[in-house]
């Protein structure tokens, strides 16, 4: 009998499972997976002020997260975040950055950092959860 279970959190085991299923899958279609995880971090006198994450695969780099304090936002903290991933991965083979943002959130932001708008998903009740796609090429 299978069983499922919902889990909060997945240990070393599973996320080991599931990186070498998504490369066994890639290869068998001649595909390279090739997901890694990045994290970058600013910080003012040791703390914490923005931190921003994400992964790439295959021949993309995707944001997952962007933060920073309130205190320090419109400092150029994000942008400079943005830019860290971006030098990062130049010249590396990858084709585009992706992100997701809510419209509450940062569209206007990402567009001022050059990404473009490849699919907004309207919200019926919530104007506010609209969902914007974006995209910036290398």
């Amino acid at each position: 009998m299978i069983n499922i279970e919902y889990i909060e959190n997945l240990d070393d085991e599973v996320y080991k499972l599931i990186d070498a299923e998504f490369n066994k899958f890639a290869t068998k279609n001649e595909v390279i997976c090739n997901y890694t995880p990045f994290n970058f971090i600013a910080k003012e006198n040791n703390k914490i002020i923005g931190v921003i994450t994400g992964h790439s695969y295959y021949k993309e780099v995707y944001i997952e997260d962007l933060i920073i304090l309130q205190q320090y936002r419109n400092k150029h903290i994000g942008s400079n975040l943005i830019k860290s991933v971006e030098e990062f991965f130049k010249d590396k083979g990858f084709e585009n950055i992706n992100l997701t943002t809510y419209n509450f959130q940062a569209p206007e932001f990402y567009k001022k950092c050059g990404f473009k708008i490849e699919f907004v998903r309207e919200n019926k009740e919530n104007s506010k959860l609209n969902k914007y796609f974006f995209v910036k090429n290398f």
